[in-house]
């Protein structure tokens, strides 16, 4: 089958990856599920693995086949799956978690101690097939299309988890900030809207961005290179501040935002990185706020979101390419040129 592979880390994108022959995955545990790719979404952390970032936390054998927001149908299975068959359109929670550790009783799949993940550990979707199991797939809702929804695999669950959180601190009359409405900020703003009844504030320094955050929900948009989002933010909530800030952006400008516009007690939620943090000791102490770190998500918040979805209340905006145009995809993710989020479809 095709597969589209990192043989070496680069910072080049537009000659990233290569696109291989390679053997079909097959079971070989009593729990695997083979699923036929029909989307994958492309994620900035793509973009990351390929430069090497990802080496000082994980082990990489190279080659590797790359994507981890991953749907499509079941066309094998071990022999004790009993939850999903043949033909069950499903999407593909990103990790394969051992079940039995205790961060796995607890829930937590992104904190198993003998996680494979894959796209990033292990092989994953951009492929015409990828090897997964019973534990990690979700069955979808019927008229849910496996392409539309790929990018909720990572993206959608990782906004989602995030929102949730932020969420449970917010009552109505609070304000909450969402910086940046892009791939992963548009779900994570209809999230808000469809589970809290917080005014929401979203920043973003695109137009188009900010037109559909309008359209999505927000009560405000502010421009981070022409507004004085500290003073923009403290009129608006008449002083209050924001009781949380949900940041798909992570880079420094947006980081440092939290001392001034944070209410006490409230948080900076980081979803999106490759910035980092640099605030004084005391600004934490004297502002009682907290920098609160977001994982992907768990099992049951993919379904979760799924329930969203076939609901009505959150809506992938997404373009979709064959596998032969990766490296253009990555290259113009590199450079801020895909709106929504970018889907590759390896079977197309």
């Amino acid at each position: 089958m095709r597969a589209a592979r990192l043989h070496e880390y680069t910072d080049e994108m537009s000659e990233a990856l290569s696109i291989d022959d390679v053997d079909r995955p097959e079971p070989t545990r009593s729990d695997h599920v083979v699923v036929e790719v029909e989307g994958a979404g492309w994620c900035q952390t793509d973009n990351h693995i390929i430069e090497g970032m990802w080496t000082d936390y994980v082990e990489q054998d190279l080659p590797l086949t790359l994507g981890h927001e991953n749907a499509g149908t079941v066309v094998e299975t071990g022999e004790e799956v009993t939850t999903v068959s043949e033909g069950d359109r499903v999407i593909c929670h990103p990790v394969l978690p051992c079940g039995k550790c205790r961060p796995c009783r607890l829930g937590e799949d992104m904190h198993c101690v003998n996680l494979s993940f894959p796209g990033l550990t292990t092989d994953g979707g951009f492929a015409e097939a990828l090897l997964t199991s019973e534990r990690s797939v979700v069955a979808l809702p019927d008229g849910v299309d496996p392409i539309d929804i790929a990018p909720h695999a990572d993206a959608g669950i990782t906004a989602y988890h995030a929102v949730k959180k932020a969420v449970s601190r917010l009552v109505p009359g609070d304000y909450a900030v969402v910086v940046g409405v892009g791939g992963l900020g548009h779900i994570g703003l209809q999230c808000l809207e469809a589970m809290s009844a917080a005014r929401i504030v979203a920043l973003d320094v695109k137009p188009e961005a900010r037109d559909l955050a309008e359209e999505l929900g927000a009560d405000y948009t502010l421009d981070p290179q022409d507004d004085d989002v500290p003073a923009e933010i403290e009129s608006i909530t008449d002083g209050q501040l924001a009781k949380q800030v949900v940041d798909f952006v992570g880079r420094d400008p947006t980081l440092a935002l939290a001392p001034e516009i944070v209410a006490g007690t409230g948080e900076h939620h980081v979803v999106g990185y490759g910035g980092h943090v640099h605030e004084p000791a005391q600004s934490l102490v004297n502002g009682e706020f907290s920098y609160v770190g977001t994982l992907v998500g768990k099992y049951t918040e993919l379904q979760e979101l799924m329930a969203l979805v076939a609901q009505g209340d959150v809506e992938l905006r997404t373009s979709r390419y064959g596998l032969e145009e990766i490296n253009d995809v990555a290259e113009r993710l590199e450079h801020g040129e895909i709106e929504g989020r970018a889907v590759i479809t390896p079977n197309a």
